[in-house]
């Protein structure tokens, strides 16, 4: 399977950003985290500032994932680049493949691309977040050597 990361196009931005806002408000209400009241507004706001300027805002790497044995695009990526104290750490934000598409190694193989991209750039480390009801996703990351760093607990108290 060979995969491709194409830079994400503006329009291809704008369809992604609304799926992201849903999915991300989803997720967060399906965790615990927020209300379902408010999670749409929520996850609006923490997008529009994780991406002020939208797909132009530094440091931020959003692609198409490109499958060439497809000849298509089978989803997205979109990684955060930090360096602090001489340590520069690429930061998964959202890895989506269409559903389609979902089950065929194409996240895998995505990771792995993400891998190489990031070794061209003198990358460090690559970190992500998964929420802890994603036991598939978490399966996958284990399966190509990340590891858990810390837990982030909640107790509600309403």
């Amino acid at each position: 399977m060979h995969l491709k990361l194409k830079d994400m196009t503006r329009i291809i931005f704008s369809e992604y950003l609304e799926k992201a806002i849903a999915d991300y408000a989803r997720e967060n209400v399906e965790s615990g985290r927020w209300a379902e009241e408010s999670a749409i507004q929520r996850s609006r706001e923490d997008l529009k500032h994780a991406l002020p300027k939208g797909i132009e805002t530094e440091n931020n790497h959003l692609f198409e994932i490109f499958s060439v044995d497809e000849g298509c695009s089978v989803g997205v990526l979109w990684i955060t680049i930090e360096e602090k104290f001489g340590i520069k750490t690429a930061f998964i934000c959202d890895i989506e493949i269409k559903k389609e598409y979902r089950r065929k190694g194409y996240a895998r193989s995505a990771l792995l691309e993400l891998e190489r991209y990031s070794s061209g750039m003198n990358i460090d480390s690559i970190g992500l977040h998964v929420f802890r009801q994603n036991s598939p996703a978490q399966a996958l990351y284990g399966s190509l050597g990340y590891s858990v760093v810390s837990t982030n607990m909640v107790k509600s108290i309403a």
